[in-house]
Order: structure tokens, then sequence, then C-alpha cells
């Protein structure tokens, strides 16, 4: 793909000429509205830091064994973390690890506020979208707790009207929820605003029964609707293979980034997953997208009607 294809002003004519139809943009989170990856890095590697610091542990066994905890959660962020890895809860001696690796667990949390912020022109561009009357849902495989908390810091909670994520990996776990946050896990649990539904757990993207059930409880044909997210293997192939004008926020993609490496080491993927998502970052012929956002999201607002080309 050069590089003028792919821009929003050089799209199919069918494309086009269905531009002032589509009232309803899906759009993925973590690295389309906000860099999820940047935040993560920067939060867990003061974590892993601060727990090698207390324990004297080796950082490979650390993660090795931090590893097997997220591949049996099925997440990245599971809050019980320092509880179920095995050298850290035999270093705490009977005692809560939560308390012997405070000073880990609040590094954690300061790094994860300090990093996580909107794309620029994120806030401006949905909140243009839906002065025109566009909804604005997010779908995400992101557990429940910290996608909320990610829409409250950022500001987005109503901006968003509806939010489908995975319920949370804590409560599936039967961790209660209550006592793992006091002192450590901040702010309220619950938006405001926006509607939050879920998807059961274990179900991953890209599930194109997911996004159709998302359009018909939006009461949306695939024809009035735009997918927005920066993962081709997950977003980009999911909105193709239910019809939905799929976007590719090429602005978010970090595979190549050398910190990706940690992600790929850590990862409650299978290795397969991970081997494919490498494959496609080295080549972008696998899976094609109809559009792409290169330099940010505001890129996004002719696909609802070109009166909205002015508010870029």
């Amino acid at each position: 793909m050069g590089d003028a294809a792919g821009h929003l002003m050089s799209v199919p004519p069918s494309t086009v000429n269905n531009m002032d139809a589509r009232r309803l943009l899906i759009t993925d989170l973590d690295n389309t509205l906000w860099d999820w990856f940047e935040a993560w890095y920067q939060s867990f590697t003061a974590l892993v830091d601060g727990l090698v610091a207390i324990s004297g542990i080796d950082r490979s066994l650390l993660e090795e064994q931090i590893k097997a905890v997220h591949q049996g959660r099925g997440t990245t962020e599971y809050s019980n973390l320092v509880r179920e890895v095995p050298a850290l809860v035999e270093f705490a001696s009977g005692r809560d690890p939560f308390d012997v690796f405070d000073a880990a667990l609040h590094a954690q949390n300061s790094r994860r506020k300090a990093a996580t912020s909107l794309y620029p022109g994120v806030d401006e561009t949905l909140r243009a979208l839906k002065r025109a009357g566009v909804r604005i849902v997010a779908y995400t495989e992101s557990g429940a707790y910290w996608s909320e908390w990610r829409i409250r810091h950022t500001g987005l909670d109503g901006v968003i009207d509806t939010l489908y994520s995975s319920p949370d990996h804590d409560i599936a776990a039967g961790v209660d929820i209550a006592g793992l946050r006091t002192g450590r896990y901040q702010g309220g649990y619950g938006l405001q605003k926006t509607e939050h539904l879920h998807v059961d757990l274990g179900v991953l993207k890209p599930n194109r029964e997911v996004l159709n059930t998302i359009l018909h409880g939006q009461r949306c044909s695939p024809v009035d609707a735009a997918y927005l997210g920066d993962s081709l293997m997950k977003d980009i192939a999911m909105a193709q293979g239910a019809g939905v004008l799929d976007i590719h926020a090429a602005y978010g993609q970090v595979q190549n980034r050398p910190e990706y490496d940690l992600l790929r080491r850590l990862t409650h993927w299978s290795d397969a997953d991970v081997a494919a998502e490498a494959a496609l970052a080295r080549s972008n012929g696998v899976v094609v997208p109809t559009l792409v956002l290169r330099d940010g999201i505001s890129e996004v607002l002719p696909v609802f009607g070109w009166p909205l080309v002015g508010s870029r």
C-alpha cells in the first residue's frame, strides 16, 4: 500500500457514497484512544524492578512465573498477581504479599497514572462526533476494572456511550474486589455515565459474532457503522468479517518497538498468537485494511460526513 492509499481522502467510491449515512463508531480502546502499551510497559517495569529490589529474586525466574499466572488468568493486568507468583509467596513467608511488596505496587500504580493519557486529538474528535449525532461504542478485550479506570482517568466517561468488555478477571478468579482495591487501587468501581456491558469471559477478537451482537444492541446495520482499531489480526479482521467498514489506527501500532519484547515475554496470549502478531507486524500484506489513519484519530471524521472535515 503506497503512502497515499489508505488515507481517508483516497477511499473507494462506494465508501464515499455511504459516508454521510454512518451513525455509529465502534472503537477499540487500547492503543487506539490511548497508548496502553506505554503505560503498561512503564508501570510493569516499575513493578518488576521493585519486586527484584525487595526480594532479590532472579528477574528471569520472576518473569517465567509471572507469565504462567498471566496465561492462567487470561490477562496481563491481574491485580492479584503478587499473591499468586510462587517465588513471591515463598519470600513473603506467610505474610500478605500485598504488604511485603507494597512499595513495588505503589511504584507501579504511580507510573500507570502518570503514563495513561489520550492520544492527541482523541477528546476533540470524539466530542465532535457526538455533537454531530454519532453514537460512540467501545469494545475491548481488557477486563472490566482497568478499562473503567482508564475511561474515568482520561475523562471519557459519558463521551463513550457504551462500553463492551470482558468481566473482571479478578471476579472470575474468586477474588474479593473490595479487599483487593482498598488502599492500592484508588477510585470507585463503575462508570457514572457510560453504559457498561460485558461479553462472555474468554471471548476474544476477532469474533465477528460479538460485533454482530453490538450492532444488534445498538440497532444499527453494518453499513451504517465503522470500526476503528490498531490490531490488524484482531480488530481489522473482525470488522471485515462482520461487513463493517474497517479503519486501521496505524498511529497506535507498537509491535516493532524494542520494549514490546517485555510484553511478548509476559503476555497471556498463546505462543501461536504471539507468533502470528509478530508475522503481521513484519508484513502488512496478510490483512489489508480498507482505511488507514496514520497521523491521528481526527482523520476518521470524513467517514461520518464531509461537514465534519472542518472539525479536524
